[in-house]
């Protein structure tokens, strides 16, 4: 399959330009009453650019955003692009502790903020943080104001901006550059500590402007955005994708199987995007519903059961299902194509896309022959700059010739299919979020009572995979598991949080002195069985 090259842009702020001026009545939002076009996006762009530049953001500032997927997390988005500033966004799973971890780790100076999500107060989590950089909070949106001294709401914040010309705020977006940093993406690893990767323009627009065209989204198309605009599918493959292609995007602030079943038949919805669970929920609601509609179904997924896809195809009736492989620091790596039969789908996540290579090495770094599993390497434009503020980290991740090492496990077959055989060493995937034990376990050692903790991910059939916590008690506490689960609750993001808590004297050590996961994983799986 052939690729259009992207126009050349070159930055974000100069394809909203474009698609403005050639395609302005072409719908690209569209949530409840809310419809915006590719005109009016841009203006509204514009107007939170001024209201940032009137605030002191300069071209290269952090600017935050924490809130659900809305209409206005799409505005904020794409005016933080046209001030220069480069945005960082939080989950709105993410508890007091983890959002001012990751605000200090970037150095915002703005947080745009959903206050009252969920009956949740958002503001208050961050009360006594030490957040130093941070100049200035603003309610997104319609949000309640007043709600703390010094925090703007929507209203406010737009009209400050008035104190910025027009010409000025265009004049900054036409400055930027395409290398410069357009995302840093929250992401964790071995070390527990959240880690930034830096994203830039001209790196996102052919990213996903390859993966468009590859999963066939184009104009007209309606695609709800269920994936969090905060995680790296939902911002690019999502937002940014559907300006890239003129499809009109209808963002999903919270997931509900028969709430999404409705926008399908309503807004007779042609593309659709999620891990399997959502699709097997999906299956569950089929039931006189109409969703005739469905022309692509995405799963991102390392393996994707045969049986969903056959069953999704055969029920559904959709055109094709694309099955693909990313990650936060290498963005697109390969992907299945259109053509593909339900084979290749189900055991792969497809060939390399354009200007991404893909290698397979043993634990010396030497490629290994077709079929036989080791590290995946990735190349090309898709590699991150590094991680923000951490050079050191940025060298054990991509070595001295740009390969990216994932620290996962695939196979390469005589076609190029990537298979994957196993995820980083120790991550596992909560209903399509990463979780990583080290983070987990830096968390719980914040419980009272905590003394060590040690989280493995056991096998769910509901989620996918859930977290157990191994914990042993500081001398003379009396620690129960309910107490420590109901303090990570109040504390963690919810995918984080152990769904099981087993107290122990002492965590299992290898001869290295390191906890032993394999004898943890071993004590779990007897305890199932």
């Amino acid at each position: 399959m052939d690729l259009q090259p992207v126009p050349g842009w070159g930055t974000i702020p100069r394809m909203l330009r474009d698609q403005a001026a050639n395609h302005g009545d072409a719908e690209v939002v569209v949530a409840g009453d809310t419809r915006l076009t590719l005109a009016g996006l841009a203006h509204a762009a514009s107007e939170v650019a001024r209201g940032l530049m009137a605030l002191g953001v300069a071209r290269g500032d952090r600017v935050a955003v924490w809130a659900p997927n809305t209409p206005g997390w799409v505005v904020a988005a794409y005016g933080i692009w046209d001030a220069g500033a480069i945005i960082t966004p939080l989950s709105t799973r993410f508890k007091g502790i983890e959002a001012a971890d990751l605000l200090r780790k970037v150095g915002a100076k703005v947080l745009l903020v959903a206050e009252g999500f969920m009956d949740t107060s958002y503001l208050a989590m961050l009360d006594g943080a030490d957040l130093p950089e941070l100049g200035h909070t603003v309610v997104l949106e319609n949000g309640p104001s007043g709600t703390r001294p010094g925090v703007l709401s929507w209203q406010e914040f737009l009209a400050g901006g008035e104190a910025v010309s027009p010409e000025a705020a265009e004049e900054r977006a036409l400055s930027v550059g395409p290398d410069d940093l357009a995302e840093i993406m929250a992401t964790s690893g071995t070390t527990g500590t959240p880690k930034g990767v830096m994203l830039h323009h001209v790196q996102l627009l052919r990213g996903y402007w390859d993966w468009a065209e590859l999963v066939t989204l184009r104009e007209g198309d309606r695609y709800p955005i269920i994936a969090p605009f905060s995680h790296g599918f939902g911002i690019n493959a999502g937002l940014l994708a559907c300006v890239l292609r003129r499809a009109v995007m209808m963002p999903v602030a919270l997931f509900q199987p028969g709430e999404l079943m409705d926008l399908i038949e309503r807004n007779r919805i042609s593309v659709l995007a999620g891990a399997p669970p959502m699709f097997f929920k999906i299956l569950d609601e089929l039931e006189g519903r109409d969703v005739s509609s469905l022309r692509v179904l995405i799963c991102g997924a390392a393996a994707v059961p045969p049986e969903l896809i056959r069953r999704l195809v055969g029920r559904v009736g959709i055109e094709r299902m694309i099955n693909a492989y990313g990650l936060m620091e290498g963005t697109v790596v390969s992907m299945t194509r259109p053509e593909d039969p339900v084979e290749v789908i189900a055991g792969s996540t497809g060939r390399a896309v354009p200007g991404v290579t893909v290698r397979i090495v043993d634990e010396e770094g030497k490629d290994l022959p077709v079929g036989e599993p080791g590290e995946i390497l990735v190349g090309g434009y898709g590699v991150m700059r590094g991680y923000w503020r951490d050079p050191e980290r940025t060298a054990e991740a991509v070595d001295a010739d740009g390969w990216l090492h994932t620290g996962d496990i695939g196979t390469l077959d005589d076609a190029g299919n990537v298979a994957i055989v196993d995820r980083k060493k120790e991550m596992f995937i909560v209903s399509g979020f990463n979780a990583y034990p080290a983070e987990i376990e830096g968390l719980l050692l914040r419980c009272p009572g905590v003394a060590q903790a040690a989280v493995i991910g056991v096998p769910d059939d509901r989620l996918g995979e859930v977290g157990w916590a191994y914990v042993v008690a500081r001398p003379g506490t009396d620690l129960a598991p309910d107490t420590v689960i109901a303090w990570a609750k109040d504390n963690m993001s919810n995918y984080k949080v152990p769904r099981k808590v087993i107290l122990v004297d002492a965590l299992p050590v290898n001869v290295n002195g390191k906890i032993d996961k394999l004898a943890l994983h071993a004590r779990a799986e007897a305890a199932a069985s």
